[in-house]
Formats: C-alpha cells, sequence, structure tokens
C-alpha cells in the first residue's frame, strides 16, 4: 500500500531514470535503482538499443533487478512513434508516421498501427510507448512537430489520435499523448529553449486542445507535458506548461477531466533550467501537478532531482498526502500493465502481417500535388536513363531517428527499370556542389529529386529551381513535409511521401511507375498554393 511506503520510496515512484549501455544494465542504473528506487526506466535509442532481441534480453534483466531489490515492476518507456521517430529501428516494423496516416484519412490504418507498435514493444518487455504526437501542425516553421502530427485539423487529428491510441493500448501498452497543451504552433524547438504560444484561450480550445480532449475520451493511460509557455493562462512570463498548476491542474486535470498520469518531457531539455536548478526545477514540476519526472542519462541530475524532492518533502514545501495520490496513480497504471501478463513471441516484431499494415499505409499516403508536365506515370524505353538525388537524412531535432535511416528509394526503383543511378548529396549541398551534379543530370532522360524540407533549406530548393530551368524533365517527391513546393513553386510535378522509411520509398516507386494509386490527400496547406484537402 502506498500509506505505508517511506518518503523516499514516494519520491522514488515519481522518477523515470535513464542509462547509457545496450548488453546488461550499467553499474551506474544498479545503483540508481538500489538508492533511488525508481518508478522506470526510458529507453534511447543511441543510449540502449541495437535489435529486438537485445532490447528484450535488456528489459528483462530489468525487470529481474527490480524483483531483487523488492520494487514494484518497472514501467519501461520509449519513443516509439513511426515515422521520424523510431527508438527501434532495426529489426522493428519501419511504420510510415503520423502524417502519412494523416494523408490516408483512415483510422482504421491509425488503429492497426497502433496495434503494430504496442504488440512489439509488448514482446520486447516495453509497456509504455510515448506516443501518439497530437499536436495539430499549423507552422510550417515548427522545427519539432512537423510530420510526427497527423495534420493541421484539429477534428482530424483528433479522430486519428484516438484511434491509434486505442491500438497500442489494446496490446497492453500504455500510450501517452504528447505534448500539451500542444506544440503544433511554435516555431523553436524547446530542447533549446522556451517556445511561447500567444494565442487567446478561445484559439487554443478550438485547435490545441481537442486532440487532448478525444485522447482522454479515448482512455489515454499517459499525458505528456510540453515545456513551453501559454501567456493566456499564465500571462506575459508564463513558465513552461510542465511547471504550471494553472495548466496541469485547473486545465488537464479540472476542465478536461484527465484522472491519469501526467508524465513531463525529457527534463534536460533547455526549456527548463539545467545543472543546480534542475533539482528546483522539478520541486516546481511537482507542485505544478507532474506525476512522473522524466530524467535522462545523468547520475548527477538523478541525485540532484531525488534529493531536491525529499528536501522539499521535509521543509512541507510538497504535501506528503498530494504525493501518495500521484503514486497511487502510478500503481493504478502499473495494475493495469500488470492485467496483460502475456507477452507476444519476439517473432511478431517485423513479422510479415505487420510489413503489410505498413505497405498499406504507405501506399495509401502517397499524395500527387500535380502533373502540370505530364510525366506520371513513367514510360522509358529499356535503353532510358534515370537519375535519383536523394539528400543524406539529419537528425533535424534531438526527437528524430532519422540519420539511422538511408532511403532506398533508387533500389526500388530500379525493381521498375534497370537503368537507375542514384546521387547522394549533402544534406545542404553548395553551390559546388549543385554545379557537378547539374553536368551529369543532364544527360538523364528523367530525374526524381528527393527533397527533405526543402523549404528551409537553401541548397536543396536552389538545386530543383536550377533542373527546372534548364528544363530537365523532373519529378519532385516531397520525403519529409509537404511544404517544399512553396520554395520553388515553378515545379511541374511534385509528390508527397511524409517520410523516407522503405515502405514509404517502395511505395513512391511503385506510385511512379503507374503500378499503385496515388490517392493520399494533403493533412496540411502548402502556403500560397494548395489548402489541405480533408
Amino acid at each position: 500500500m502506498v500509506e505505508t511506503i517511506s518518503v523516499e520510496q514516494v519520491i522514488g515512484q515519481k522518477l523515470l531514470l535513464a542509462f547509457k549501455g545496450k548488453d546488461e544494465p550499467s553499474d551506474k542504473i544498479i545503483q540508481a535503482l538500489r538508492e533511488y528506487k525508481p518508478c522506470g526506466i526510458t529507453l534511447f535509442r543511441s543510449f540502449n538499443i541495437d535489435n529486438p532481441t537485445q532490447v528484450r534480453e535488456l528489459t528483462e534483466s530489468l525487470q529481474r533487478l527490480a524483483r531483487d531489490f523488492n520494487l514494484p515492476p518497472l514501467l519501461i518507456a520509449t519513443d516509439q512513434e513511426g515515422g521520424q521517430l523510431m527508438a527501434i529501428g532495426e529489426g522493428s516494423t519501419p511504420l510510415p508516421g503520423n502524417m502519412a496516416l494523416g494523408a490516408t484519412g483512415s483510422s482504421e490504418l491509425a488503429r492497426r498501427a497502433g496495434e503494430v507498435l504496442g504488440r512489439e514493444l509488448a514482446a520486447m518487455g516495453i509497456n509504455v510507448n510515448y506516443a501518439p504526437c497530437v499536436d495539430v501542425n499549423q507552422n510550417p516553421q515548427n522545427p519539432v512537430v512537423g510530420i510526427r502530427s497527423f495534420g493541421e485539423n484539429p477534428l482530424e487529428v483528433a479522430r486519428l489520435a484516438s484511434a491509434m491510441i486505442e491500438g497500442i493500448q489494446s496490446q497492453g501498452v500504455a500510450a501517452t499523448a504528447k505534448h500539451f497543451p500542444g506544440h503544433g504552433d511554435t516555431s523553436n524547438d524547446s530542447h533549446h529553449g522556451l517556445p511561447i504560444l500567444p494565442h487567446s484561450l478561445d484559439r487554443l480550445q478550438s485547435v490545441e486542445f481537442p486532440p487532448f480532449q478525444s485522447s482522454v475520451r479515448a482512455g489515454v493511460k499517459l499525458i505528456m507535458s510540453a515545456h513551453l509557455g501559454l501567456t493566456a493562462l499564465d500571462g506575459p512570463n508564463a513558465p513552461p506548461a510542465t511547471l504550471s498548476a494553472n495548466i496541469l491542474k485547473n486545465l488537464l486535470r479540472h476542465q478536461i477531466g484527465f484522472d491519469g498520469v501526467i508524465v513531463t518531457d525529457a527534463m534536460d531539455m533547455q526549456a527548463i533550467r539545467q545543472g543546480g536548478l534542475l533539482g528546483e526545477d522539478a520541486v516546481r514540476a511537482v507542485k505544478a501537478g507532474v506525476d512522473l519526472l522524466l530524467l535522462t542519462s545523468d547520475p548527477e541530475d538523478h541525485e540532484r532531482v531525488f534529493r531536491a524532492l525529499v528536501q522539499a518533502v521535509q521543509n512541507d514545501e510538497l504535501n506528503l498526502n498530494g504525493l501518495r495520490e500521484s503514486v497511487e496513480r502510478i500503481a493504478a497504471l502499473k495494475d493495469w500493465i500488470a492485467s496483460h501478463p502475456v507477452k507476444p513471441d519476439l517473432d511478431v516484431v517485423g513479422c510479415t502481417e505487420h510489413l503489410t499494415v505498413a505497405n498499406e499505409i504507405a501506399e495509401k499516403s502517397i499524395t500527387l500535388v500535380r502533373d502540370h508536365a505530364g510525366l506520371l506515370p513513367l514510360r522509358l524505353q529499356d535503353h532510358q536513363r534515370l537519375a535519383v538525388v536523394i539528400p543524406m537524412p539529419q537528425d533535424l531535432t534531438p526527437a528524430d531517428t532519422s540519420s539511422f535511416v538511408k532511403p532506398k528509394l533508387a533500389e526500388s526503383l530500379r525493381e521498375y527499370h534497370a537503368r537507375v543511378d542514384e546521387y547522394l548529396i549533402p544534406f545542404a549541398p553548395t553551390e559546388n556542389d549543385i554545379a557537378g551534379l547539374m553536368q551529369q543530370l543532364a544527360t538523364y532522360d528523367r530525374v526524381v529529386v528527393g527533397t527533405i524540407n526543402a523549404f528551409n533549406q537553401a541548397g536543396q530548393a536552389a538545386l530543383v529551381r536550377k533542373i527546372v530551368q534548364k528544363n530537365i524533365p523532373v519529378i519532385v517527391a516531397a520525403l519529409r513535409l509537404p511544404y517544399d513546393l512553396a520554395a520553388f513553386p515553378e515545379t511541374p510535378t511534385y509528390l508527397c511521401t511524409y517520410g523516407i522509411l522503405e515502405p514509404s520509398m517502395r511505395a513512391l516507386a511503385k506510385a511512379l511507375f503507374g503500378y499503385g494509386e496515388m490517392n493520399g490527400r494533403l493533412p496540411v496547406s502548402i502556403p500560397g498554393l494548395y489548402g489541405a484537402k480533408l
């Protein structure tokens, strides 16, 4: 019973820790489990993950340690969103992300995607997924959400998010709606500073809040707080929502009616004070209504936060009864997870059934925005040559695993035509890169250029404009956000895939050669050119 555990144990149950180590729990995390008795662990791709078998062995080791130390079973969490953010990449199903689902418009596919995510995580011993992202992406310059969003329409986002939540949780894995109160209309990244949402309460209630309200009705188990300020509720000097009782207690708990677990976004982000002040902000977050503090791998941070919380209880800054109520919510979450004790076999991870779901999403998401040049479908003679130009993916935000992916578009196109040459270019090509490439592209019968957020990348945009100016027959495919066309509106043939994972590349190749339909719809507007097609 929560009433009988010590202050230190209560504090420990409010902590999610992380560590660096793949083959086995590190000495530092073993010591932290013994000393702090934390609620759980977050696994990160770069710190902890190689492949599904290794992940399952690691999670089993962590749960054995918890039993050895007489701890409740651990929450073990990760970011497995699909698309741009895949903590477990190798071996798992490469599901297209939320914006691809938005392009399909199918709540059934969103639910099935959730089932795939949940079933594979359960097989690996992960019981909390920091997904789905239910932010409404209304700002093309948003650096952190983008294709992680289902789109720009709040009701569509709400509908698809609810379906995905139901799918994830049908597998005994707790879903997390994020980032409350809404990160979709910010123009800076809370990893690097404090974004501010200046909108009126009426606007927030019509755009940002509906997906969270829908998620609560769908029974979502966790909601993640955003490190962004809301001036409508907290005034001109608004603190991060993570530290705001107005947002977490008044709005989320009392007005929206969420009675599940509130977890913070990562507490090492720069919108939260770091170093010696992190402990103070952790106390502020708990006072504001946070249940779980998501800490990363720095043992000094673990100690700072734990000691600060214990001292705050001793000083009566934190109410012990309130902490016990919070831990009761966490215990209820663990009980819900324990009610789904059977793990799927590991061979469900990346299985044929799951790949079929990924391929269906990819094929139904391909969106033909325009083909004024009449280049589609491609009809090439055996002797004709096709060039494919792809920028090397980068992680454009810490919430990104794109750098682990090599897009297989050229390989996929070779299934339909033998004479395909691939040109990998820097993410930000220079004038010299472009000049050298142009000499070679002039010799091809057709060129396919993949772009990755070229609306924000001058080199990629300059390359496309030069190709169009030279009257080289070119097909441009936006491989991430659809907004790229705004940087080269003269481009006659333009498609969107909303991601670079293999199913999307295969679906694009199939569609380009006329073997697949292009029935996807724009889930966001292209400024000055096209509205969202909902």
